[in-house]
């Protein structure tokens, strides 16, 4: 068995790598479940986000925050664009699945023509550094991604269920058509909630840029676990993809202390299997 002090260095890199895992799926979740598109373009804009923040930084130095005041607008914009063009082409349900599918491939296909298939690393000054807990280590980039994560998540949360936009995007939700009745413009709130979900995506790239090594198929290793953090956490609930991601990025992080790192896929779809089974409320 591994020492107490390994289990809880694991602990600590699960939870905030499942931060990651939450802000990736914040996008997703809220189109899911509010504009009822399986938007799963949000995967490819994140690591376009990621590769950009990286080619920024490297050729014209610049500090990826300001990579990041400028690529989220961008992709605000860019992600309602999409909305709009898919409920013009009235793209819904399982064929928005597909569709999106054929986005990400495009975006994977445009990365490997600028960049290349070659792994790359955004090495910067403060990359490893870490502050000491104990006899815990915790990495601040992690840290700083994992704290935005909640604060967006429970923002978005919290805008839901107690503002007035989130009241309308949620009765909308239910019935597009008696919310329109009553004065709610549904097609502008959902423009809205596209190009925020695609914002998160842009904040997500730029913590991956930072944390990870970059390569284009990464983001197909990251598409089973982050699905399954938002169907665990439940449609349309950022609060609930941030607590999945948690959840998934824990038991990840405990199972490769513990066996190896080839089971560690396995956990994400077997902790869904599980809830499934048993089928609790918010599922």
């Amino acid at each position: 068995m591994p020492s107490f002090n390994l289990l809880a260095q694991a602990f600590v890199s699960g939870v905030l790598i499942g931060g990651l895992y939450g802000l990736l799926g914040l996008g997703l979740t809220l189109s899911w479940g509010l504009l009822h598109l399986i938007n799963i373009a949000y995967f490819g804009l994140a690591f376009l986000s990621a590769y950009l923040t990286y080619h920024l930084g490297t050729v014209y130095h610049w500090s990826p925050w300001y990579s990041a005041l400028v690529l989220v607008p961008l992709f605000f914009v860019f992600g309602a664009g999409l909305h709009w063009a898919l409920a013009r082409l009235r793209v819904s349900g399982l064929v928005s699945l597909l569709v999106t599918f054929g986005f990400i491939v495009v975006i994977e296909a445009a990365i490997q023509l600028v960049w290349t298939a070659d792994f790359r690393r955004y090495e910067l000054p403060y990359s490893t550094a870490s502050t000491k807990l104990g006899p815990v280590y915790i990495p601040l980039l992690e840290l700083v991604a994992f704290a935005l994560a909640a604060a967006l998540a429970f923002t978005a949360w919290a805008g839901l269920r107690w503002s007035y936009f989130g009241k309308a995007v949620r009765a909308s939700a239910e019935d597009p058509a008696i919310a329109a009745a009553f004065g709610i413009d549904h097609r502008t709130n959902a423009l809205l909630i596209a190009g925020v979900c695609a914002a998160s995506a842009a904040i997500a790239g730029v913590f991956i840029a930072l944390t990870t090594t970059l390569a284009p198929a990464q983001m197909f290793s990251w598409f089973g676990v982050v699905f399954a953090v938002v169907i665990i956490g439940g449609l349309g609930n950022p609060l609930g993809a941030l607590v999945a991601g948690v959840l998934i990025g824990v038991a990840e992080a405990l199972t490769v202390t513990v066996t190896n790192q080839p089971w560690a896929p396995v956990v994400a779809f077997s902790l869904l299997i599980a809830l499934m089974i048993w089928q609790p409320r918010w599922l």
